[in-house]
C-alpha cells in the first residue's frame, strides 16, 4: 500500500501553488477561499448553478485549498478501511472534482487505474493534472454520475463530497444504482462532511450499508499541513488543524 504523504504530498502542494499562484496572488486566492467557504456553508442553494466554480478565484481556491484537504481525508480513510481486501482492479470516481478522492483510493489499492467522471470540464483538466503529478493512471471525461456503470470486474466506486449536493430524487436514484453496482461486483466508498445538517439522509444510507455488510464511520484526525496551506487556512479565518469527515463503505456482493 503506497501513500504520497510527507515529502511527496508537499511536493504536490508546491506544484499546485506554483500552478495557481502564477495567475492569481495569495491574497486573491485567500479571498476566494472565504467566498467559496460561504457557498458551501451558507449558500448551498447556489451549488446547482455552479456557484462553487463560477470564477477563476473560486476555481483556484478549490484546487489549491480544498483539494489538498480532501486528499488528506481520502488518503486517511482509504488506508484505514478494508478497500484493498477485494483487490479492486480499478477505481471509478464519480463527481470527481479535482480527482483527489479517486487518486487517494487508487494509491491505497496499489495504484490501480482510475476512471473519473465530472460534469465540469475545468475540474476534469485539474483531475488529469493532479493524477499525472502524483503518478496515477487516470482517464477523466465529462458525464453525469447517474448514468455511469462500473466496468466488468472488481471496481471501487468513489463518491467524495458529492451525494450531499444531489436533490432527494437524484439521491434515491443513486442508491438504487449502488445496489445494482454491488450486485455486479463493485464496492462503493462515500465521503461526506460530518455536519448532519448537510446530510439528513445519512442515517438511512448508513442502515443501507450495514444491511449489506458495510459500515458507517466518523473520522477525526490532526494532519501535518504544509506551511503555506496552514497559512492560507488561518488567513481565511478557517481552522483545519483537525480534519473531520464521515464515510460509508458498501462491499461488493460476495460471490458463491
Amino acid at each position: 500500500m503506497t501513500s504520497p504523504t510527507g515529502i511527496e504530498f508537499e511536493r504536490w502542494f508546491d506544484a499546485l501553488e506554483a500552478r495557481h499562484l502564477a495567475v492569481l496572488t495569495f491574497p486573491e486566492v485567500r479571498r476566494a477561499v472565504e467566498a467559496l467557504s460561504a457557498v458551501y456553508v451558507e449558500r448551498r442553494n447556489r451549488l446547482d448553478s455552479g456557484a462553487d466554480l463560477e470564477s477563476a478565484g473560486k476555481r483556484a481556491a478549490f484546487a489549491l485549498f480544498y483539494a489538498p484537504l480532501h486528499f488528506l481525508v481520502a488518503d486517511h480513510v482509504a488506508r484505514a478501511l478494508p478497500l484493498a481486501e477485494g483487490a479492486p482492479q480499478r477505481v471509478l470516481d464519480l463527481g470527481c472534482g479535482t480527482g483527489v478522492v479517486g487518486i487517494a483510493a487508487s494509491l491505497a489499492c496499489g495504484n490501480v487505474p482510475v476512471e473519473a467522471v465530472d460534469r465540469n470540464r475545468w475540474a476534469i483538466g485539474e483531475a488529469r493534472w493532479n493524477a499525472e503529478t502524483l503518478g496515477v493512471d487516470l482517464r477523466a471525461r465529462p458525464g453525469d454520475l447517474l448514468r455511469q456503470r462500473p466496468a466488468a470486474g472488481r471496481t471501487l466506486v468513489t463518491l467524495g463530497w458529492t451525494v450531499n449536493e444531489l436533490d432527494d430524487s437524484m439521491r434515491d436514484e443513486l442508491s438504487s444504482r449502488i445496489e445494482s453496482w454491488r450486485l455486479a461486483g463493485a464496492s462503493v466508498l462515500v465521503i461526506e462532511p460530518i455536519a448532519r445538517r448537510m446530510s439528513p439522509w445519512w442515517d438511512d444510507w448508513a442502515a443501507f450499508a450495514a444491511a449489506r455488510g458495510g459500515r458507517a464511520d466518523d473520522w477525526k484526525f490532526a494532519p501535518q499541513l504544509p506551511a503555506r496551506l496552514a497559512l492560507m487556512d488561518k488567513a481565511a479565518g478557517l481552522d483545519h488543524r483537525e480534519l473531520k469527515a464521515r464515510t460509508l463503505w458498501v462491499p461488493a456482493q460476495a460471490r458463491p
